[in-house]
């Protein structure tokens, strides 16, 4: 229900952290929306109260005793003052940047839609059309549903199985939906070219466990009342009725879905077979009237092979599509395409949807439409704003900055790999390999993307949607046949966020993360190793992580471990995430240790990287005191504080169960108590409720 469907392979790209908000994203707008814009980040988090070499030392708790829970030592004062923003579901860093992004992108928007460029269909006339588009309300509710009322009368026209799967198949160009996700990604065994991959889809709750866990009786009880709203909108017949029977019928998609959790394994998921093959492991679905219908190639179809990721769901969602009539089908149909495209349509449409989206969150209001104009314009044209954006926000020292640091954990690295302790001497050596081939890209990719292709109308926001959706699959289609290029980025540079790819070996750092409190270049050195160097050894331990390691020098997915080596490592990564299903982030809520377990191992590495850098960057001088700090006390205060945030309990609800990332309190606790140092550092003593013996403290890399 995203405001663009995005149909990459992700599962691969480990990113640092998880944005949240409603699940429509930022494509809805409330009755009453105030458009002025909020109160920038720095209002919310004061750059006046963090102390000149980096860290907020205000926002302590210091009646905390560090042992007992050093998150809230470090952060305790600063988010018990804290009020979430009523149109986010959390708050802290990655929020205030992402804020700041945002106010910058609109002020580069707000400038390409209020003059005229002098070049016209250029990219920069089209980025003003397209938030100008969105930003004319008083269009869109005087269009009402006529944009949609000509999908609703092609799906009418379904009538069996082909027409089903045809209509499925036209979900990758338009505001339809299908059963099955398909996307194109470098080959997990040969990434130097491209091939399709299949996985299971569907639902239109967020998970699995919405329709089989009783916890989330609230969540379907909404769901049933958001579908019976959009169906009375569009004035479908028996809305209540059919409300429960699309239930019913997700339930039982549901139930042939993969865990996330079994979703991890790169081994698991890569399944080759021929679309005959697939037709004769999955009938029951009309596979060739799908893949034609998305746009793959007619000639050999049959014969070409394509990557399936959860075979036994795959059979198993055949198996319900076979077994539904096509009344039902067809209705699941008109509900998806509607809430697909509610944050394009009139208000009520907007509110149902968001009835529905609060419930999953506990956001209470919308953001501004300025916002959600932001986003569309992102998802529609993001690497165009993003050329624009680091041209008038994002300084070359900075970058140049940023590459020596890289350089510095890199090393760090190198050091902490030679001097393993539990590997052999071929797995090290081929561990260093991968190492060294390590390719790191920080603030903007090589090249730019062209948008000359993609159609904008000043009038139509509705078909500026439609038409960002279908450019961005046909770009995605472009790349069958041809070797894979390594450039492109998967983040845009306005993104606060960092993300390692294990088929390229490469970590990318966009250019809005970069800055305070993550990196300030007048910032302790300390701070600075604790924050983003925490983040570069996260992303780098990535490369090494339990899927991660499975990938060699080349971005291969290819065992080159022994057999040994592999055992202990799993030993370790099994104890490590013990730690984690122990912890307890709501009353009888825990953390999945398996489904984590990637992001988990990539934290301890991360903040053992930055803490080894920032020694070595002392040249043997001994590390000055500040404030009473010492420098390994800063570099453990500089982690703390990048996981300041405060989150909406339905939020944490929801992020146990789809989010890979283990909660904030979790992500510094849980790696500070297997490092030593933070020991020495802090006077933690056998009694302090995170004391672990040395013996039960994990060290992976």
């Amino acid at each position: 229900m995203a405001a663009f469907k995005r149909h990459t392979r992700s599962s691969l790209k480990l990113a640092l952290f998880a944005t949240v908000g409603i699940g429509i994203g930022c494509s809805l707008t409330p009755a009453h929306a105030d458009d002025t814009p909020p109160a920038a980040p720095e209002v919310l988090m004061p750059a006046s109260s963090f102390a000149p070499w980096g860290f907020n030392l205000s926002g302590r708790d210091t009646a905390i005793i560090p042992g007992n829970n050093f998150f809230e030592y470090a952060n305790g004062t600063y988010l018990k003052d804290l009020t979430i923003p009523s149109d986010m579901t959390s708050y802290g860093p990655f929020n205030a940047l992402a804020e700041l992004s945002r106010q910058r992108v609109q002020s580069i928007l707000d400038e390409l839609s209020a003059h005229p460029v002098k070049t016209p269909h250029s990219t920069d006339e089209k980025l003003g059309t397209f938030y100008a588009s969105f930003m004319n309300e008083k269009a869109v509710e005087k269009r009402g549903i006529s944009p949609l009322k000509k999908d609703l009368k092609t799906l009418r026209s379904l009538t069996d199985a082909q027409s089903f799967a045809t209509l499925s198949g036209s979900a990758f160009t338009s505001f339809t939906t299908s059963p099955f996700s398909l996307s194109v990604s470098p080959d997990s065994k040969d990434p130097t070219h491209y091939s399709v991959y299949l996985d299971q889809g569907g639902l239109g709750l967020p998970d699995r466990d919405y329709y089989l866990k009783p916890q989330f009786a609230e969540q379907r009880k909404a769901y049933q009342a958001y579908i019976t709203q959009i169906l009375t909108l569009i004035r479908w017949p028996e809305p209540s009725k059919t409300a429960d029977a699309v239930i019913a019928f997700e339930t039982k998609l549901a139930e042939a879905h993969w865990a996330r959790a079994d979703m991890r394994d790169p081994n698991k998921t890569y399944n080759p077979m021929t679309v005959s093959d697939l037709i004769k492991t999955a009938p029951g679905f009309d596979w060739k009237s799908w893949m034609l219908a998305a746009g793959l190639p007619a000639e050999g179809l049959e014969a070409s092979t394509i990557i399936v990721q959860e075979p036994s769901a795959i059979t198993g969602e055949a198996a319900v599509l076979a077994s539904t009539a096509p009344e039902l089908l067809r209705s699941w149909q008109a509900f998806h395409t509607a809430s697909n495209a509610a944050g394009y349509l009139p208000d009520e449409f907007v509110q149902a949807s968001f009835t529905f989206h609060k419930v999953l969150s506990g956001q209470p209001a919308l953001p501004a439409r300025w916002k959600r104009g932001v986003s569309a314009t992102n998802s529609a044209m993001g690497m165009a704003l993003g050329k624009v954006y680091v041209e008038k926000f994002f300084p070359a020292e900075d970058r140049a900055a940023m590459e020596q640091l890289t350089e510095n954990l890199k090393t760090a690295f190198h050091t902490r790999l030679q001097h393993n302790s539990w590997m052999t001497p071929a797995t090290r050596q081929a561990a260093l390999t991968k190492l060294d081939s390590l390719e790191i890209q920080v603030g903007y990719p090589k090249k730019w993307r062209d948008y000359s292709g993609l159609e904008v109308n000043l009038k139509d926001l509705y078909g500026n949607v439609k038409n960002g959706i279908a450019f961005e699959w046909a770009y995605e289609l472009s790349h069958l046949g041809k070797t894979v290029d390594r450039d492109e980025w998967d983040m845009t540079p306005q993104t606060v966020n960092a993300y390692n790819n294990p088929l390229f070996n490469e970590i990318v750092f966009p250019a809005a993360i970069l800055q305070p409190p993550f990196f300030n270049a007048k910032a302790d050195a300390a701070i600075n190793y604790g924050a983003i160097g925490g983040v570069i050894g996260h992303e780098m331990t990535h490369s090494f992580d339990d899927e991660g390691r499975q990938f060699d020098e080349h971005g291969r997915l290819r065992d080159w471990w022994t057999k040994k080596d592999t055992e202990r490592f799993q030993k370790l990564a099994a104890r490590l995430g013990a730690q984690y299903d122990a912890f307890e982030v709501l009353p009888g809520v825990h953390v999945n240790g398996k489904l984590t377990m990637g992001e988990n191992i990539a934290d301890l590495g991360g903040l053992t990287l930055g803490l080894d850098a920032y020694h070595a960057s002392l040249n043997g001088e001994k590390a000055p005191v500040i404030d009473g700090l010492t420098g390994d006390q800063r570099v453990f205060l500089g982690w703390a504080q990048v996981w300041r945030q405060k989150l909406r309990e339905n939020t944490v609800k929801s992020l146990v169960v789809v989010d890979p990332h283990s909660p904030p309190e979790a992500r510094v606790n849980l790696p500070m108590h297997n490092i030593d140092a933070w020991y020495k550092a802090w006077n933690v003593k056998k009694g302090d409720a995170l004391y672990l013996a040395p013996s039960q403290r994990v060290k992976i890399w």
